[in-house]
């Protein structure tokens, strides 16, 4: 006899979740990813990120509007709505020339025509903090704990509203769930996360 396609007979009511998500609730509603963060792909974004070549933003958002689920997140969006990319710091913007998440978010809004607005300014960062990249998994999130703020006078046009947060790449998730709860916690009614590539589960 086979077996139903849906093994939980129809009580399943949305996608599956990892154990980490039923332990702990994450402060995303959701991710969507283009590519895994692996060659080529590793390769073209440090080149992106790191030697100034901030004109790749455009053919990833193409790339990413894409990916199964890209286009109806935006399509989604109303005029109150948000995209909003992951910010660096002060120090940071000044050493690496530009934020590589707002060059993608932009590129991203206008070419899915969506009817959100695209700010860099709404979501802070308020604290420099070490490259993650040069952390183990479980200090990623102490790196970057308190590093976001929403902007103190902006908090009302959160309220109650749908935001696409968006950066290159997610990794263990820690700055993408720090900044996220930082939108929650202003008042975002629903955050989903829009990045490049993502590495695999560890």
């Amino acid at each position: 006899m086979a077996l139903p396609a849906d093994l939980s007979l129809g009580l399943r009511s949305g996608p599956g979740l990892c154990a980490a998500c039923v332990r702990q609730s994450p402060p995303l509603d959701g991710t969507l990813a283009a590519v895994p963060y692996a060659y080529p792909w590793s390769t073209l974004i440090t080149r992106y990120k790191f030697g100034e070549q901030h004109g790749w933003a455009g053919f990833f958002a193409a790339l990413l509007l894409k990916a199964p689920g890209v286009p109806q997140a935006f399509d989604s969006l109303g005029t109150q709505d948000w995209v909003v990319p992951v910010p660096l710091s002060a120090q940071r913007l000044h050493t690496r020339g530009f934020n590589q998440a707002w060059e993608l978010a932009s590129a991203l809004a206008r070419q899915s025509q969506t009817a959100a607005r695209a700010d860099a300014r709404l979501l802070l960062r308020v604290k420099h903090t070490r490259p993650q990249s040069q952390l183990k998994r479980e200090a990623r999130l102490a790196n970057v704990k308190g590093a976001f703020q929403v902007d103190p006078l902006r908090v009302a046009e959160l309220q109650g509203r749908r935001v696409l947060l968006v950066d290159d790449v997610m990794t263990s998730g820690a700055s993408l769930f720090t900044a996220a709860q930082a939108l929650r916690d202003a008042g975002a009614a629903h955050i989903t996360a829009v990045v490049l590539a993502r590495t695999a589960p560890a």
